[in-house]
């Protein structure tokens, strides 16, 4: 698959749920059969690439709880805890007109893409969505947390603070509730869990750019596959 169309698929199907079907030649596998082609594998630049993305966000344990908290885990054509569905809005702005994040959000990320993340194990919907349980704040854990709510649910695909990787398929993802909008809190990977070998928790921590282009690191970049991957 051409890097052209990785960001074309991944912003599609962020923003239409299902909408998508990865084509080409994958070396890994994620998302079960039953949840199929509106399923949705988020992977971290730090541990994965589109050919082989590794592990994926995964809901811990598989149960589907509120506050139950959000992992990566070996990618898996078996592993229900891995089956998510984009779901909601097309862009911020759809999400600003039906009161899920703020006019501040709104003003300074109203065309981009965003999306909800639902837990449906074999593509049966929960109604919990990978979140925050409060305003995001450094080193937050992202948890699952009732779709409904405002803001903490909502996920931003920031292209504007990181074009370069964006035109490479990769994107920091920022979470609507945040506060400080130089800075927003984005999904972050701890270098320490990943250099303990521990199970590797997804947090939220203030972007954080490096070199002179300021480019994000990796751990705070992620990349995505749709539907049922096969080798």
């Amino acid at each position: 698959m051409s890097i052209t169309r990785k960001v074309v698929y991944f912003a599609a199907a962020i923003a239409f749920a299902g909408s998508v079907t990865a084509t080409g030649t994958l070396s890994a596998t994620a998302a079960t059969q039953a949840c199929g082609t509106q399923c949705i594998s988020i992977f971290s630049k730090e541990l994965g690439t589109y050919k082989q993305p590794g592990v994926v966000e995964d809901v811990f344990a598989g149960s589907g709880t509120v506050g139950q908290p959000v992992i990566l885990n070996q990618g898996s054509t078996f592993d229900t805890s891995e089956d998510l569905v984009p779901t909601g809005g097309h862009v911020v702005s759809d999400f600003y007109r039906s009161g899920m994040v703020s006019a501040d959000v709104n003003a300074r990320y109203g065309s981009l893409k965003a999306a909800q993340l639902e837990y449906a194990p074999e593509g049966k919907r929960t109604g919990l969505c990978i979140g925050l349980a409060k305003v995001a704040y450094e080193n937050e854990e992202l948890t699952l947390q009732p779709c409904t709510v405002p803001a903490l649910t909502v996920w931003i695909i920031d292209t504007t603070d990181s074009p370069t990787t964006a035109a490479a398929g990769y994107f920091p993802i920022v979470n609507a509730s945040t506060t400080d909008l130089t800075r927003p809190y984005v999904m972050n990977l701890s270098q320490a869990e990943v250099a303990n070998h521990t199970t590797l928790h997804v947090y939220v921590a203030q972007l954080q750019f490096q070199g002179p282009d300021k480019t994000p690191t990796d751990r705070q970049l992620w990349g995505a596959h749709f539907g049922v991957l096969t080798p």
